[in-house]
């Protein structure tokens, strides 16, 4: 025993001995100091950054001596000499056009300059932050070349690059310190509504396009990664102020407010502690559009309207006036009638809350590099967020707690994601069960005929009206009859209806969803480089994820309990660099396997060569495979949402999902029964496409039950640094077979689909329900574009200018009822001008935006969305003695509104003043 702790000590000791430190401070030439300046080994992945002072600490195992080289978007790079053990380095870097200098990870999974990235990549760093013109550094990311922003509200903004963006956007992965944050029962990542105070952001990196190699099946379309600082890096306490108005049309000007503070302290060089908390509060974006979406064109005058932001109208039904009376056909007809319906501002409140708070551990036991990581992560916001209906999100909470041990070399984490849904209600259906809770369904529609039938034939017989006029007359005479007593927003009656209704979580008489589904997630990674001396970056690691899905039977099929599945992925990596260090190769492949699914492998191969004298050009090509699994809804969803029913194709689940259903009059004398039951396998196995319907020759259709998604991708692209000219260029082409899709089925209530009669009736007699099915398209997709960014310095001035080109490749006439979702501009432009040092200590920057129009398809609604030119701007001024940064701003300060996606509320203005203290 003593000689084994002999041999312990010895061990500590060497690689104490072996330890160096290097500090010291990088300022600019009028001696301001650089904050997020990179600080790189040589040859080695290993660095650190400066703070907001500009002071840098740099432990390594090296020996001196070696070269540290110092980086900073704005500025040259310099490297220094360092001769001996704990010495002091001041560093003065000149200003230039060095973008591709600065260090990412995300791509390799190892430091490396964007200029030697082996795919494209975006960085948002430190001074980003400082100079965004939107009111949040993640609004502001939507300046970035090749990223789009959907917005969904005031505190929901979802990212995308590459196309195929709806808001449940689960084909883009984003990761905060590592962890994975999406919503794991809505499947999507929510923004920043739950994710990080900007006080505490080091950095962000966007990954566009497929990723799986390295991260597995959600890395699809692209990755965001957040990273904070670290407490040992930066300590102290931070805070900031910010407040302003909202402007739109619709709701009018709102004052909104943020503000947030960071605590961080050392308490030796061992052990440190963070704390954050921001808290946003301000009026959403209201949405009040009344298009009729059966009938363009149309308004409430038509007895079928069916309302955008209207809802409760949904719910109609054919109307035989003949039959009712008795009357030979023709006398009086027939007309699809729908119920009258609520607007959005009766059903949801529009205060907008966000509140983010974490906490985190850093221990370093011996010192160094080595260091163990506890971090909990709880946010809670209140927003509206639109899927397949429109949802009034109040209370959601999402926690993230994690368990991370890291060196240089590798690390390992193990983290928990959950979710409750709090005081969530679905707003369609909020609008449905108020008027039934008033009046069914069954009455209302017996009130309207009962009233139709002698007033239109009253107009005919007696005041000579045409037969239109007599309908137009009867129509609102009807609908005023059959809504006589109906509940009013504003009314105590009303009021009482719609507490009950939205504190029910059964959407056959009440509107809240409940969801406290979770994930487990761990995953490691090691880089051998150190074993094999340097001779390449040889890097291993692997996941697995358990999820547990639990809605009580309100998203899900898991009426009877939790339903629980897992999956799990292995990768390896090698890297290295040929002929002078000037070609350099990356080999990756991955392994993964979903316990419902066969397993599947990506990889990816990538070459790029640094060209010139000066080494200032940069040409790759990749070439990879990815997947994407079906997701917890794809695979195990219930839901009834009001246009379609949805259910999920996994085997199990088919015969989850049991609904029982109305037999029209019709209907009941040819089966003799007044209702019938469906089984959600119905929808894959007995169904006609809704496209033959409104084609009017109904045709049969076999569903095929879901499997992963997949996809090839292939990527050129060159960097280079031209005098004070950073050219940033790539264009890709992406395949995908097994393409997942939605497509919308007709089940008749009775025969069985394609039998040629009885079925055939079930269509005639409206008896039969629409589904929205969870599959794979087998028709050719594809997706190509390229961005193009051109930045430099015009004296003291930065300007640059970026161009985006997306477009899809499908032909819709093999498969009418696709549905991919592209939602994409084909052409965007995005250009910045502005100037840090305007003179001393006060800065601006001026951002501008134009998106070509674009059509969007999601399962809400589709439509055309029109070109609109958004223009940002802020002017900054510092105040050093303070450590304080003051900023006006304003984003979509011309107060043209605009709108992302069908169904969202008008995008208005919003004005604000903040004021940050050690940012």
């Amino acid at each position: 025993m003593k000689r084994l702790m002999f041999i312990s000590l010895m061990l500590i000791g060497m690689v104490a001995t072996a330890q160096t430190t290097v500090q010291g401070k990088v300022v600019d030439a009028n001696n301001e100091p650089i904050p997020g300046a990179n600080v790189v080994l040589v040859g080695k992945a290993e660095g650190t950054t400066t703070d907001f002072d500009g002071n840098f600490t740099f432990n390594t195992s090296e020996r001196p001596p070696f070269q540290l080289r110092f980086t900073s978007i704005g500025f040259s790079d310099f490297v220094a000499n360092v001769t001996s053990n704990n010495q002091t380095l001041s560093i003065t870097l000149q200003e230039a056009s060095t973008l591709l200098d600065e260090i990412v990870i995300s791509a390799s999974r190892t430091p490396e300059r964007i200029f030697e990235s082996p795919v494209s990549v975006e960085r948002f760093g430190l001074k980003e932050i400082k100079n965004t013109t939107a009111e949040s550094f993640y609004g502001g990311l939507q300046n970035l070349k090749g990223v789009d922003i959907n917005t969904n509200s005031l505190t929901f903004q979802s990212i995308n690059t590459r196309g195929f963006a709806t808001f449940a956007n689960n084909r883009f992965l984003q990761l905060v310190d590592g962890m994975d944050n999406t919503a794991p029962g809505l499947n999507f990542v929510l923004g920043n509504l739950v994710g990080m105070s900007e006080l505490d952001v080091q950095s962000v990196e966007i990954l566009p396009g497929a990723s799986s190699a390295l991260y597995g099946a959600g890395a699809f379309n692209g990755i965001l990664f957040m990273n904070s600082k670290n407490p040992f890096d930066f300590q102290g306490i931070s805070a900031y102020a910010k407040g302003g108005v909202t402007v739109q049309d619709a709701a009018g000007s709102n004052f909104y407010k943020d503000f947030g503070v960071r605590a961080a302290y050392a308490f030796s060089d061992k052990l440190a502690v963070k704390a954050n908390l921001s808290v946003l509060t301000g009026e959403d974006w209201h949405a009040n559009r009344t298009d009729d979406l059966n009938n363009p064109g149309a308004d409430r005058s038509n007895p079928a309207y069916d309302g955008l932001n209207v809802y409760g109208d949904e719910v109609s039904t054919t109307l035989n006036f003949d039959a009712a009376a008795g009357l030979p056909t023709g006398t009086v007809g027939s007309a699809v009638v729908s119920r009258t319906g609520y607007n959005e501002a009766d059903l949801a409140d529009y205060g907008a809350e966000s509140v983010k708070s974490d906490f985190a551990v850093h221990f370093r036991p011996f010192a160094n590099d080595f260091e163990i990581i506890l971090n909990s992560r709880i946010g809670r916001g209140t927003t509206i967020y639109q899927g397949a209906n429109r949802y009034a999100v109040s209370g959601f909470t999402m926690q993230q707690h994690k368990l991370e041990i890291k060196n240089k070399n590798f690390f390992l984490r193990g983290y928990i994601v959950s979710e409750n849904s709090g005081d969530a209600y679905d707003t369609r259906f909020a609008a449905i069960n108020i008027n039934r809770a008033w009046k069914s369904d069954v009455q209302w529609f017996t009130d309207y005929a009962s009233t139709y039938i002698p007033t239109y034939l009253g107009g005919i017989q007696q005041a000579g009206l045409t037969p239109e006029q007599a309908s137009t007359n009867a129509h609102v005479a009807a609908r005023q009859a059959a809504d006589t007593g109906r509940l009013i927003p504003g009314t105590p009656g009303f009021q009482s209806a719609f507490n009950k209704i939205t504190n029910d979580g059964n959407l056959l008489t009440g509107a809240k969803f409940i969801d406290k589904t979770k994930f487990r997630h761990v995953n490691g990674n090691y880089n051998f480089a150190h074993l094999i001396d340097n001779w390449a970056d040889l890097q291993v690691g692997g996941s697995f994820r358990e999820y547990v899905l639990n809605s009580n039977g309100t998203i899900f099929t898991d009426i009877d309990g939790p339903i629980s599945y897992n999956e799990y992925g292995a990768y390896l990596q090698l890297q290295k660099k040929f002929l002078d260090d000037r070609l350099k190769f990356t080999g990756s492949a991955r392994y993964d396997k979903n316990e419902f699914f066969d397993g599947f492998v990506s990889p990816r191969v990538s070459l790029a060569y640094t060209a010139g004298e000066k080494r200032n050009h940069n040409l790759r090509v990749s070439v990879q495979q990815g997947f994407r699994n079906p997701t917890t809804q794809d695979l195990f969803i219930g839901l009834n949402a009001g246009r379609a029913i949805l259910v999920g194709s996994a085997p199990a689940n088919l015969d989850r999902d049991i609904r029982t259903f109305n037999v029209s009059q019709s209907g009941q004398a040819i089966i003799g029964q007044s209702t019938v039951q469906i089984v959600g396998r119905a929808a894959y196995e007995n169904a006609y496409s809704t496209s033959s319907l409104v084609a009017g020759a109904p045709e049969a259709v076999n569903t095929p039950l879901v499997k992963p998604e997949e996809i090839t991708a292939y990527e050129a692209g060159y960097r280079a640094q031209v005098g004070k000219f950073t050219i940033d260029l790539s264009g890709y082409y992406n395949s995908y077979s097994n393409f997942l899709a939605n497509t919308t089925t007709a089940v008749p209530f009775y025969g069985q689909a394609g039998d040629g009669g009885l079925s055939l009736l079930a269509l005639q007699n409206g008896d039969y329900q629409v589904y929205q099915t969870y599959t794979n398209s087998d028709v050719d997709i594809n997706s190509y574009g390229g961005t193009i960014g051109v930045d430099t310095k015009v004296g003291n001035f930065d300007l640059g200018v970026n161009y985006t080109f997306a477009e899809l490749d499908v032909d819709r006439g093999l498969f009418p009822d696709l549905r991919t979702n592209f939602n994409t501009p084909k052409h965007k432009v995005k250009a910045h001008f502005g100037n840090s040092a305007l003179f001393k200590n006060f800065g601006f920057n001026v951002n501008y935006r134009w998106s070509d129009s674009y059509f969007w398809e999601a399962s809400f609604a589709d439509g055309a969305i029109p070109a609109y030119t958004v223009l940002d701007a802020q002017i900054n001024y510092s105040v050093p003695s303070i450590k304080s940064v003051f900023k006006a701003g304003g984003s979509n300060i011309l107060g043209d509104e605009y709108f992302t996606a069908i169904g969202t509320g008008n995008i208005g203005s919003i004005y604000y003043l903040s004021w940050t203290i050690n940012p």
